[in-house]
């Protein structure tokens, strides 16, 4: 009896034992959700284009908003996923730091927004922006963060249960390293700067000391995002060729051997660390050499597609290849900003909340294809598409497109719950997704911005275009023609001056309004790139007719010209004209003292101006101000001018009159200009 009671409480314990020793294992390798977040989870460019080998051309804006809200109701009606398919993933907000990266101070702000709209994790594209050290100081922007921004980045994102997650780009997309001449000679082909050539023994050196960097200052990810997407040129490089030539291999065996290199040593240095990738290079790869390659093991698959309209079938024949090929989870990358143009300044809301409700979809029928899961999703904001573009939407102007497409993704849909919890959140009135716009003031980070870019992407332009062009009098007037020469009537440009001052002032004021507002959030880098790109090309055109209109207004208050259009000059301005023909100077008294007049002699008969002395015909003053940068202009046959006997031009002038007919003074010393 005892024996058989001692043998019960031997078996009991080997049990217990065994259920703590299954409870270990799960803990060692778990998701890599933490529980924290399992409570609150509730490009010349066809970057952006086709899944297949063929990418398609950017869809322009103008098709964006022509989409009816008939038809954007329907999908949403039809696109319902049950809510606890969605809390199972990951929801990752991109933050693209290759152009206009905040500062700090507004990821503060931003953070919070994210979690409370339902994203869990942040992937942060680093590039320049990272303060590399030692050797690799050389990539960093002057405006790099430091190691004390990174560190507080990461306790934001903890504070907020956000899970970060760097990308490091190890293939492609490397113009930021490659640029540099200390790293020239690992170029894939030496003429461009966009992919590494993968057969350098230095090219995953450097690759090593890069990740170790990045991944030394995240040690709190779970996961790292290697890139590896659109590997431009891979095969066309010489080593590469030879490669090819001697192992009877293709393009995409020698990417798959890249790839394994920078996974070895991330498995070996860094255990447990999970691993993502772009999907783009797969894609083109046979199932064969992917299993034979043994990469399924090591790193998951992140199918990027930004097309507003596309079906669950495109993107399903890439999920059964992955099967096919040995992957056991795979992650989504949808887009909220910077896939409608390289130059897009004002985001298209209709076209990325088609996006989402497209890529819903393909989450319904994912459970068709297990063991296949799906892990993630990654909301992209491309800041640039690529390291020499210019910049897309700035984060601020995206805020309602990333509100809406988190909310379409947490409820399956953009419902009438999701619309309540973005305009709540915004603090906005309505959402206006065929005319991208949004009423109400808002109370998102960097609102001011949102609504001043909003000023200038709709009105700039067109209020300039309109002085410019529409106004009559300026055309029949104020023509380039009449700028050029500093020849105008100020009665007929008075019509229009005071309008075109009024509207340059209030443009002006507005610039060094909207320039404060950037500055709160942006690196002087940004603010002056995204003003030259967005703002100067049009308000430049205002700021040059403004000058030219200041400065004939002025010339001609001064002093009264002598000489009506057409009209032949006093003799004895006519025998003053300067024998070779060169433009000269004269001060004479006007009313606010003493003023340069400024002689050119234009004689049609005579096209020899050397021998016009005295000729009159067809003369004509033009009156210029003399500035002292203008002093020691040498003259026509290129030296220096000074007064001396018999030259025309170092006569005294005493018949011109000046203001209110009084007799100009001596002549001044002679400076005749070359022109």
């Amino acid at each position: 009896m005892a024996f058989q009671r001692s043998h019960r409480l031997n078996l009991l314990r080997l049990i217990v034992l065994l259920l703590v020793a299954l409870a270990g294992i799960k803990f060692l390798f778990r998701d890599s959700f933490t529980l924290d977040l399992h409570k609150h989870v509730s490009k010349d460019s066809g970057f952006w284009g086709d899944t297949g080998d063929i990418v398609q051309d950017v869809i322009p804006q103008s098709r964006v908003l022509e989409v009816p809200a008939a038809k954007i109701m329907t999908l949403k009606q039809k696109q319902q996923v049950p809510r606890d398919a969605s809390a199972t993933e990951m929801r990752l907000v991109h933050l693209d730091l290759k152009g206009a990266a905040p500062r700090v101070s507004y990821l503060e702000q931003v953070f919070p927004l994210l979690s409370q709209l339902g994203a869990n994790g942040v992937l942060i594209e680093y590039e320049d922006m990272f303060p590399f050290k030692g050797d690799l100081e050389i990539l960093r922007s002057p405006y790099a963060y430091s190691e004390e921004d990174i560190e507080r980045i990461q306790q934001l994102a903890e504070q907020h249960k956000l899970e970060v997650v760097p990308l490091v780009q190890t293939f492609g997309h490397v113009e930021f390293i490659l640029k540099h001449e200390k790293y020239q000679h690992l170029r894939e082909v030496e003429r461009f700067p966009n992919s590494f050539n993968p057969h350098v023994p230095d090219t995953l050196a450097l690759l090593k000391s890069i990740l170790s960097q990045v991944i030394e200052k995240h040690r709190r990810s779970s996961w790292i995002h290697i890139g590896a997407d659109e590997v431009f040129h891979l095969g066309e490089g010489m080593d590469s060729k030879n490669w090819m030539s001697h192992h009877k291999g293709d393009v995409g065996t020698m990417y798959l051997k890249h790839i394994k290199e920078v996974l070895g040593f991330l498995t070996a240095q860094y255990w447990g660390l999970r691993v993502l990738m772009w999907d783009d290079m797969l894609r083109k790869i046979s199932v064969g050499a992917l299993r034979e390659s043994g990469i399924a093991k090591h790193v998951s698959p992140v199918l990027w597609f930004y097309a507003p309209d596309f079906e669950a079938e495109q993107i399903m024949q890439f999920l059964t290849k992955y099967v096919e090929s040995g992957f056991e989870a795979v992650w989504f990358a949808s887009a909220f900003k910077g896939t409608t143009g390289p130059a897009q300044a004002w985001t298209p809301l209709s076209y990325h909340l088609k996006n989402h409700l497209s890529w819903l979809k393909v989450m319904q029928a994912v459970p068709r294809l297990a063991p296949l899961r799906l892990q993630g999703v990654v909301l992209t904001g491309w800041q640039r598409y690529d390291h020499y573009s210019v910049l897309c939407e700035l984060l601020p102007v995206s805020i309602p497109s990333l509100a809406i497409c988190l909310q379409t993704l947490v409820n399956g849909g953009f419902t009438e719950e999701a619309k309540r919890k973005v305009l709540d959140v915004l603090g906005l009135e309505s959402v206006q997704l065929e005319q991208s716009t949004c009423e109400g003031r808002g109370a998102f980070p960097g609102v001011e911005i949102y609504h001043m870019v909003e000023q200038v992407n709709g009105h700039l332009k067109d209020s300039v275009l309109k002085a410019l062009e529409e106004e009559s009098a300026i055309k029949g007037w104020f023509s380039p023609y009449h700028r050029k020469r500093h020849f105008g009537n100020p009665r007929n440009m008075e019509s229009f001056g005071s309008k075109v001052l009024k509207l340059h002032e209030d443009w002006e004021s507005f610039v060094r309004d909207l320039r404060a507002q950037l500055e709160r959030i942006y690196f002087p880098d940004t603010v002056e790139e995204w003003l030259e790109e967005n703002v100067n090309p049009y308000l430049d055109q205002l700021r040059d007719l403004v000058r030219d209109y200041r400065a004939i207004i002025r010339l001609k208050s001064d002093f009264h010209v002598p000489v009506a259009h057409g009209a032949h000059p006093k003799p004895a301005v006519a025998q003053a004209l300067p024998v070779l023909g060169a433009a000269f100077s004269r001060r004479v008294q006007g009313r606010n003292g003493d003023i340069s007049l400024h002689i050119l002699l234009l004689c049609k008969d005579q096209p020899d101006l050397a021998r016009a002395r005295g000729s009159r015909r067809n003369a004509r003053l033009e009156l210029l101000p003399q500035s002292p940068a203008q002093e020691g202009r040498r003259d026509s046959v290129g030296a220096p001018h000074r007064p001396h006997t018999g030259c025309p031009a170092c006569a005294p002038v005493t018949e011109v009159p000046g203001p209110g007919g009084a007799a100009g003074a001596g002549a001044a010393p002679c400076r005749v200009g070359a022109g």
